[in-house]
């Protein structure tokens, strides 16, 4: 019996298989909106035998953007397009999820082919916030501005309107993005956060605006559906975030309520040194997993159906998700299901015996 193809219930929702389609940016929106792109980019990846297709990371406000890209829901009028796309979603057998963000002070940047490089106001761009007026990169023109307790408010409201509005739109399970760099994970890290007011300084402090957001999102998302929170387990630099913060703070996100600790890590500071192998991420997972009692998901160059299969059997996490293997094969999961000798439910269009058995 395989451990990957194994069923997995979150709250009223029961996974087919461990397999799940990590939050990947396509940087093709327009004013947030979603477009023909996104329905097909994410539901050929439902068609393909994954379980659980997260949605990029969606921006809960226009200044929250990576890239002026980057999806929204900070309008209800963004709401339309994605019912479609989660109602393609689960006609086909799996769950649609949605990754609420805010890029915090790496917002404004052109996207990746036009040389992710930060906007300026005359390019386009916008002013960004930060829990410190400090740059991500030396070579910014502008520092970011320090939110102050209105701009945190308006955050923490953001956030609660979008997860109003998800659920509206069809999703079944969010994503809270509390890591690489974007705004929680510059709260929660004592390299970019240098506050001294109740924001900042101790683990407690800075661990409150991702608690704030946490509590308003639970007031507008069902009980009966789950919340994941993306974290990155460390920053990967001295003084920075580390694992046996994310471990505590494990701890208190199962006490307030979270099913599923998603662990990558990275992307606070550019001096990060990331030893990056094959499953590199997976440990973090794992020590999170046991030592904060939840359910965690590993991902990071994960490849090959052994391989998550050993993941799972092996009780270093409960879920494996895939970004560029996805991407590179939107069958994963029929290929996987394939490979493992396991008789998982094709489209009834795919369905051909004799393709299936070469």
């Amino acid at each position: 019996m395989s451990h990957l193809f194994s069923i997995l219930q979150l709250r009223s929702i029961i996974l087919k298989n461990r397999i799940v389609v990590s939050p990947m940016c396509q940087y093709s929106a327009e004013d947030g909106f979603a477009n023909d792109w996104h329905l097909v980019h994410l539901g050929a990846r439902a068609i393909g035998g994954a379980a659980l297709i997260i949605q990029e990371a969606t921006a809960v406000s226009p200044e929250g953007r990576i890239s002026g890209c980057d999806l929204g829901i900070w309008d209800d009028a963004h709401i339309e397009k994605y019912k479609q796309i989660t109602a393609f979603i689960l006609q086909h057998n799996a769950f649609p999820g949605i990754q609420l963000s805010h890029a915090g002070r790496k917002a404004s940047t052109t996207p990746p082919w036009q040389g992710n490089h930060k906007m300026t106001l005359e390019e386009g761009g916008w002013h960004t916030v930060a829990p410190s007026p400090v740059c991500f990169s030396e070579h910014e023109a502008e520092a970011p501005i320090e939110l102050d307790a209105a701009g945190i408010a308006k955050v923490v409201s953001d956030f609660k309107a979008a997860a109003a509005r998800a659920h509206q739109a069809g999703y079944k399970v969010l994503e809270l993005h509390a890591a690489h760099g974007y705004l929680i994970h510059q709260f929660l890290s004592p390299l970019v956060n240098q506050r001294t007011d109740a924001y900042g300084g101790s683990f407690e402090n800075r661990i409150r605006l991702l608690l704030e957001i946490l509590e308003a999102v639970q007031t507008e998302w069902p009980a009966d559906l789950p919340i994941f929170v993306r974290i990155s387990g460390t920053d990967w630099a001295e003084g920075g975030w580390n694992e046996s913060q994310s471990v505590e703070l494990a701890k208190v996100l199962k006490h307030k309520g979270v099913d599923v600790i998603d662990c990558s890590s990275g992307g606070a500071v550019q001096h990060q040194q990331i030893p990056v192998a094959a499953g590199y991420q997976v440990p973090i997972a794992e020590r999170v997993k046991k030592e904060a009692g939840i359910l965690t998901g590993a991902v990071g160059l994960i490849t090959q159906a052994h391989q998550a299969e050993d993941i799972v059997a092996g009780g270093q996490a409960d879920l494996v998700l895939f970004a560029r293997e996805s991407l590179r094969d939107p069958n994963l999961g029929l290929r996987f299901a394939h490979e493992l000798g396991v008789d998982a439910i094709w489209p009834k269009q795919y369905d051909r015996a004799q393709w299936r058995k070469k």
